[in-house]
């Protein structure tokens, strides 16, 4: 695979990743929604089917990464570093474009994101606060325990990633990999997407699970500049957390899988 399969299959199945995800907390989170308030399990199943849908699409180019987390995991296992730059870089395009896309899906409810004429404030019409659409907020604001989450969920992602490629028998490890990516199969794929939920149910709650440095610093640097009525702070003192933190997991999972595998 050359590094423009690789740039554009990144790109593009992180878009749809950030499209799809974004999307179901925009869907749960603002007013005049129909899933409006539908709660943590439709978050939860909607972010394991954008991991679905993203590698499903970029597998063919790229392998379907779609994770800085995921990327570095896989280099520390094989000790093969050329082409993460490109990764990384179709990441980060992917993950902000994939932030502007659901901003369009959901323009008419983020412009009536204001306080509704004659309501006061603490009411139920009152502006609904957008960066936990775009990225991670944690429940409780602990930086090391919110790192712990992020670092610990983060390998209960990248290990079994690793172990699918094994598992299959198809070189999970080469960076670009073969045709058949990381996964090895569209099965894994799919067993990837239902892990992706399981995180979200089990380890999610105390700081929304990032476990992708590109899925939260994308959407994060898209909201400070996007033109949303009362959108509230993109809390930058905190956006370190969920970018350190997996990149921490990843590294870690693949020296663990590295040694034990």
């Amino acid at each position: 695979m050359s590094n423009g399969d690789i740039f554009v299959g990144e790109v593009i199945g992180t878009a749809i990743l950030i499209l799809f995800g974004a999307g179901v907390c925009a869907a749960v989170t603002l007013r005049f929604s129909k899933s409006r308030a539908s709660g943590w399990i439709v978050i939860a199943f909607g972010w394991g089917f954008a991991v679905l849908a993203g590698a499903y699409t970029a597998a063919p180019l790229s392998g379907g990464h779609l994770n800085p987390a995921v990327t570095i995991g896989i280099a520390v296992d094989t000790e093969t570093w050329d082409k993460v730059w490109v990764y990384l870089l179709g990441q980060m395009v992917g993950a902000m474009l994939g932030a502007v896309l659901a901003y369009l899906v959901y323009l008419a409810q983020f412009q009536a994101n204001i306080r509704e004429e004659g309501t006061t404030e603490g009411t139920a019409e009152e502006p609904t606060p957008t960066l936990g659409i775009f990225s991670t907020i944690p429940e409780i604001r602990n930086p090391v325990a919110n790192l712990i989450t992020e670092i610990i969920a983060t390998i209960a992602l990248v290990l079994p990633i690793l172990a699918f490629g094994r598992n299959t028998g198809i070189g999970i490890g080469q960076i670009p990999g073969e045709e058949a990516g990381i996964y090895g199969s569209g099965i894994s794929i799919l067993l990837v997407s239902f892990l992706v939920v399981g995180i979200g149910l089990s380890l999610g709650g105390p700081t929304g699970y990032a476990i992708n440095p590109a899925r939260d610093l994308g959407p994060r640097i898209v909201h400070t500049f996007l033109p949303i009525p009362n959108k509230g702070t993109s809390d930058w003192g905190y956006a370190w957390i969920p970018v350190v933190g997996p990149l921490v997991g990843g590294v870690l999972a693949g020296l663990i899988y590295n040694a034990a595998f």
